[in-house]
């Protein structure tokens, strides 16, 4: 049904966005921690549009389930809605003085919701471990390998996540990694400026960095990125 609406096919879009709200509510009250009602929450119109987008840009090629993709866009935009609208705990025109009082429970507001921020923060980017713990375990792989497998030089990293990168953006050559769990080497060497004796060296760790590139792993993304990735 995914298929046929990104085909055009209407009947099938109404259908799916009137069969899925229960599972809508439930992706964005695991986010808002509390029930969602679809009539009278403006997160329920976000979640709606968002599982909207998700329908318009699955792809089987991810290599994941279509309710496991539309369950990270929902939250993913759920979390942005939360965070815009609490960049800004306070408002009033420019001529507006505020005393002692307001300053402080302004500040008290601000410090409250920038803590929730970094609980979310903590709480997905765990949620997204768990699920690249198994994904890795798909592949042969886990975290503790990783720590033994990882090049110690920062240009050997780079190179192998422009690697991982390739392999994204190929269809046919992401297809086979995801489909039987390895470097397609034969094609690789050949689109790569990478030693074939290299790419052997660092394959565990380019397949972990596919993974982590491959999937709609938002926060986990963004950590590495942190930590230098």
């Amino acid at each position: 049904m995914v298929i046929r609406v990104q085909n055009g096919d209407a009947h099938s879009q109404d259908y799916l966005l009137r069969m899925y709200q229960p599972f809508i509510a439930k992706s964005i009250s695991e986010v808002c921690k509390r029930y969602i009602d679809p009539k009278t929450d403006d997160e329920f119109s976000i979640g709606l549009s968002a599982f909207n987008d998700a329908i318009l840009s699955f792809s089987p090629d991810k290599g994941c389930s279509f309710l496991a993709f539309a369950n990270i866009v929902i939250k993913r935009k759920i979390i942005d809605y939360i965070r815009s609208n609490a960049k800004y705990p306070l408002m009033m025109s420019l001529d507006e003085k505020l005393d002692n009082e307001q300053i402080e429970s302004s500040t008290e507001i601000r410090i409250s919701k920038e803590r929730y921020q970094e609980k979310e923060y903590t709480i997905r980017l765990r949620e997204e471990i768990m699920q690249y713990k198994v994904i890795l375990s798909e592949y042969n792989l886990s975290l503790e390998m990783l720590t033994n497998v990882s090049p110690k030089h920062r240009d050997a990293r780079d190179s192998a996540v422009r690697v991982a990168r390739v392999l994204v953006e190929d269809g046919a050559l992401r297809s086979h990694v995801v489909m039987k769990k390895k470097l397609p080497m034969k094609d690789l060497k050949h689109r790569v400026e990478v030693s074939k004796k290299t790419l052997e060296r660092n394959r565990k760790y380019i397949l972990a960095m596919f993974i982590v590139l491959n999937e709609e792993f938002i926060y986990l993304k963004d950590y590495l990125k942190g930590v230098g990735l």
